[in-house]
């Protein structure tokens, strides 16, 4: 069995599972449908809602602001953990500070970044990039201060250039390590892009979330939530596969 059919009948196996004993809570348990609508209710208000026109739009504004923000803090956490890596007085000077900024509550820190950025586009961004920012800058970094000494050799056995050893020697081999903190980072970037949409705008799931609590819409509630976890699943198994393909030479063999 490959890596992926693997990971797809995992995620079916708890998905059957989490469906089955939903069902069971919200039928044959009783459990009243204002605190817990059934599955095929919950199906009914997003299907109602997708040929409505209602559903894509915010499915792909919270995804979209995920990608975006994800992609940001790619780029400044790579760029940052590389300054670091060779600039070790930089560690020194700079792991206090971002340790404290680190552990700051970005809950309580939202509605400053709303008050400082507005209500558009560019606050949510900036709250998710508070979040994922900080684990894929540690990943990076843990994969350039692991990276084997020879390959540092090698570079200057070829007469390398900074740019030539960054790209052919430098990111490569932090690559692992660069994955790690992705993934951990793609996790934070739905909380972040979720609590942005609590907080300000009229698109997202997170809107969804608020706009049916206000509204005590509990099928729509939970669908939110749902479609909310599978975004986060299905940025996870795209995580995966392009770890598989970048990485095939750092994987055990399959059986």
């Amino acid at each position: 069995m490959t890596r992926a059919s693997r990971a797809i009948a995992e995620y079916g196996a708890i998905l059957a599972v989490f469906l089955f004993v939903w069902w069971y809570a919200s039928g044959p348990y009783g459990m009243p449908q204002y605190l817990l609508p059934s599955p095929q209710a919950v199906a009914s208000t997003l299907w109602k809602m997708l040929l409505a026109g209602d559903l894509l739009p915010h499915l792909s504004f919270t995804a979209r602001n995920i990608l975006v923000g994800l992609a940001v803090s790619t780029v400044f956490g790579v760029a940052f953990a590389y300054l670091v890596y060779k600039f070790p007085v930089l560690s020194e000077t700079l792991e206090g500070p971002i340790v404290v900024l680190q552990t700051a509550p970005k809950i309580a820190l939202a509605p400053l970044v709303i008050i400082w950025f507005g209500l558009g586009l560019t606050a949510k961004i900036v709250l998710i990039f508070s979040l994922a920012f900080f684990p894929i800058f540690a990943g990076c970094l843990a994969g350039l201060r692991a990276m084997d000494s020879r390959l540092q050799d090698l570079a200057v056995l070829l007469n390398l250039g900074a740019l030539q050893r960054f790209v052919r020697i430098d990111l490569p081999a932090s690559l692992p390590g660069v994955f790690v903190g992705l993934k951990v980072g793609a996790v934070q970037a739905l909380v972040g892009a979720v609590l942005a949409e609590w907080m300000s705008g009229d698109q997202g799931l997170g809107y969804l979330m608020t706009f049916a609590t206000a509204t005590y819409k509990t099928p729509m509630l939970f669908g939110a939530v749902l479609l909310t976890a599978l975004l986060g699943i299905a940025l996870h198994g795209s995580l995966n596969e392009l770890e598989a393909r970048f990485l095939s030479w750092n994987s055990s063999d399959e059986h």
